[in-house]
C-alpha cells in the first residue's frame, strides 16, 4: 500500500466531486461516501481535510454540497490531494521498513526501489486532478467496481 486508506478515499472522493462538478452539480456527503465506498463519517473527516487545504468547497444550504471549480482541476496535482490527507509522499521511506536505509546502508531492494519511488514521486506532481476526471468522464477508468 502506498497511500493511508484515507487518501486513498480522499483521491477517489476529489475525482468524484470533480466529475460531479463538470457537469454542474454539487456532490452530497452520502453520494460521496457511497460512490467511493467509504463510511459516511470516516468520509466527512477526509471531506474536511479536503476543504482546509482549499482542493474542494464545501457550500452550506439547502443545494449546498461539494464542489471544485472547473478552471482549478488542472492546477490540483495529485501531490496536492496526497499532502492534503497523508502529508506527503516520502521518498526517504524504506520499501522494507527498516529504519537506516541508504545510498550507503542499502536495503537488499535499495537501488531497484529508487527508481520506482522517483517515478511515483513524478507521478504525483505532474497527474492533475482533471486528467485523472476526464478519464473517468470518457469510461476510459472507474472508481468502483
Amino acid at each position: 500500500m502506498i497511500f493511508s486508506k484515507a487518501c486513498e478515499y480522499g483521491i477517489r472522493a476529489a475525482i468524484y466531486i470533480a466529475l460531479q462538478s463538470l457537469e454542474g452539480n454539487r456532490a452530497n456527503l452520502k453520494d460521496i461516501s457511497s460512490e467511493i465506498e467509504s463510511p459516511e463519517a470516516y468520509t466527512a473527516k477526509i471531506l474536511q481535510m479536503l476543504v482546509k487545504h482549499k482542493i474542494i468547497n464545501s457550500v452550506k444550504g439547502a443545494m449546498g454540497g461539494f464542489e471544485i471549480e472547473k478552471t482549478q482541476m488542472n492546477k490540483i496535482q495529485l501531490e496536492d490531494i496526497v499532502m492534503a490527507i497523508d502529508g506527503g509522499f516520502s521518498d526517504k521511506i524504506c520499501v522494507l521498513g527498516l529504519k537506516t536505509c541508504s545510498q550507503k546502508h542499502p536495503c537488499p531492494v535499495h537501488d531497484k526501489y529508487k527508481y520506482i519511488k522517483s517515478d511515483l514521486i513524478s507521478m504525483l506532481q505532474n497527474t492533475s486532478l482533471q486528467e485523472m476526471t476526464v478519464g473517468l468522464k470518457e469510461g476510459l477508468t472507474c472508481l468502483k467496481f
